[in-house]
């Protein structure tokens, strides 16, 4: 991967040459040698990592900076303040969130540790005295924040294996028996990553890559291969998750990356070395298209210069061609997704969620809800999905329920409302609504067809709720307009056509009975930035709603 390489470290200088512009130099500034966030927070994890960057030049011999004063003496000033943050337990502070935090000194050492193997194991006794002394200053920071991190504590699934995984590297390091021993307490619970390679958080954006980089480590340091087992099938699940536009399908994420814009740089050394180590041959050419979305996209390559440096046999490693992202239809019942892409376009279902279905077309985005008011139900949130031939149907019942008066063993001695136990009153029970939708792909393989019924309850406005970002024009029989976003329309029949310059896509036929679009005062609120495409009508209805993608037509 020599092309890599090259393009990796061209990037890393950028990055570097970015990043001293954050650097505080002042020498009267008691915290010289910070860097600077996008919003002027001093944080030591940033400055870790951005000194990490900074190290991986210093010591390579193909770069502009290999052995610069200026580049050494911000390296010294940036282990400064992260010494100096630590605390005398070991341990730091995410300072937005976390404070004396285990998982986020975890983190914040685990940039370290490919730095600190390179200079030990591949430099090895051929260090000069300067990289001697970024080698000891490393070593002494994570030492002491291993002790840190056996004190513990977490708050998410991914903080564990982030604690567990660098405790065992650290255990290996200083052949210690009590940090092996805290280890094992975490990975006595089991790790969370079900068949389908979903580990609990289903953050596809963010902490699925963190869960694989931990179960990688886990595997190395303690010599157990069947860590790296669930790395790989993640890896393999995640290749149906890329969206037409290359970037991460995570709409279904239970944290912060849920529906952000998420390019798979961060991947691209699992991809590298779990391709290396199982001859997968798909995971090498995740690599090529990795490095390819970036060009196109006008990314920074992925920061992982270091590894080239840890394992310089990549860049011997040749494999040609990008992943060809053919089409599939996978049902992931344990995640409850199905993931689905013919020719130019994904679209996705999940069970659970509000937004329940996604359609991508590369350009044209589309989420779909069915959404109302029913006693405390403002969406249709699926509670099962079960494959059907050519698609999936998914299902929710809601249940109605009112209050009944405390029962005479029950009366509470208290007359405040809120300090009664309501919870334990009795109730009446009914009416149920039941909302069933059906999700099947078109004969032409142009688009999908989605039946949604509701049943039980009749009479009450219910709507479906089409949010569009990427669209530039709408069009009817009706009316012609310009998108710019965040517009809101009823469209009452027919089909509508929402396009921009490269694709369309092809919606109906609309209905429309009410203007109840907003639902009630604690509803979900619209997609910000999107396009909104309501049709709206009252329950019981049964209605099959048509997409279909007009570049797939030809």
């Amino acid at each position: 991967m020599e092309k890599h390489y090259q393009i990796i470290l061209k990037d890393t200088e950028e990055r570097v040459y970015e990043s001293m512009r954050q650097q505080i130099m002042d020498e009267n500034n008691p915290n010289q040698g910070a860097f600077l966030d996008d919003d002027h927070i001093l944080d030591a994890k940033f400055t870790i990592y951005r000194t990490a960057s900074m190290i991986a030049l210093y010591c390579n011999s193909d770069s502009e900076l290999y052995r610069s004063e200026e580049l050494l003496k911000r390296i010294r000033l940036g282990f400064k303040f992260a010494k100096m943050m630590q605390h005398e337990s070991g341990l730091y502070d995410y300072v937005t969130c976390n404070f004396n935090s285990a998982p986020d000194t975890a983190f914040s050492i685990k940039k370290l540790m490919p730095f600190f193997f390179y200079l030990r194991d591949i430099v090895g006794d051929k260090r000069t005295a300067e990289e001697n002394e970024i080698f000891e200053t490393m070593n002494e920071i994570i030492e002491k924040a291993a002790h840190g991190i056996m004190t513990g504590g977490f708050h998410t699934p991914n903080h564990r294996w982030a604690i567990a995984s660098t405790l065992m590297e650290c255990a290996k390091i200083y052949d210690n028996d009590d940090m092996r021993a805290c280890a094992n307490r975490y990975l006595a619970e089991g790790i969370d990553c079900n068949e389908d390679g979903e580990f609990a958080e289903k953050s596809a954006g963010n902490y699925n890559r963190v869960n694989n980089d931990a179960m990688i480590t886990l595997a190395e340091a303690t010599g157990d291969a069947s860590y790296e087992d669930y790395a790989v099938r993640n890896l393999h699940m995640m290749l149906h998750y890329w969206e037409p536009d290359g970037s991460v399908y995570t709409a279904n994420s239970t944290r912060f990356d849920k529906d952000r814009l998420s390019y798979p740089t961060d991947y691209y050394t699992e991809y590298m070395l779990m391709g290396q180590r199982h001859n997968v041959p798909e995971f090498y050419e995740m690599c090529n298209s990795i490095i390819d979305i970036c060009q196109s996209k006008n990314l920074l390559a992925p920061d992982c210069l270091i590894y080239f440096m840890w394992y310089p046999e990549w860049r011997t490693i040749e494999h040609e061609g990008l992943y060809s992202n053919p089409d599939y239809h996978v049902f992931y019942k344990n995640s409850g997704i199905a993931r689905n892409k013919s020719g130019r376009y994904t679209y996705t279902t999940m069970s659970g969620k509000s937004n329940f279905l996604y359609f991508h077309n590369g350009s044209i985005k589309l989420e779909m809800k069915v959404a109302g008011s029913f006693c405390e139900h403002r969406a249709f949130k699926a509670d099962t999905i079960e494959e059907i031939p050519g698609g999936v149907h998914l299902h929710q019942t809601m249940h109605g329920w009112y209050y009944l008066p405390w029962s005479a063993d029950k009366i509470p001695e208290t007359n405040d409302w809120w300090q009664m136990d309501n919870a334990n009153r009795d109730k009446k029970m009914g009416p149920d609504m039941d909302i069933d939708v059906w999700v099947t792909e078109s004969s032409e393989k142009d688009g999908i067809d989605v039946r949604v019924k509701t049943s039980g309850v009749d009479g009450d406005p219910w709507r479906i709720e089409l949010a569009f970002t990427g669209a530039t024009f709408i069009e009817n029989d009706h009316l012609a307009m310009h998108l710019s976003g965040n517009e809101a329309l009823t469209v009452k029949d027919g089909n509508v056509e929402l396009s921009n310059s490269k694709d369309t896509l092809v919606i109906g036929p609309a209905f429309g009975t009410h203007r109840f679009m907003e639902g009630k005062e604690d509803s979900e609120l619209r997609n910000a930035g999107a396009s909104t495409v309501y049709f709206t009508d009252y329950t019981g209805f049964d209605h099959t709603i048509t997409i279909r993608n007009k570049r797939s037509q030809f």
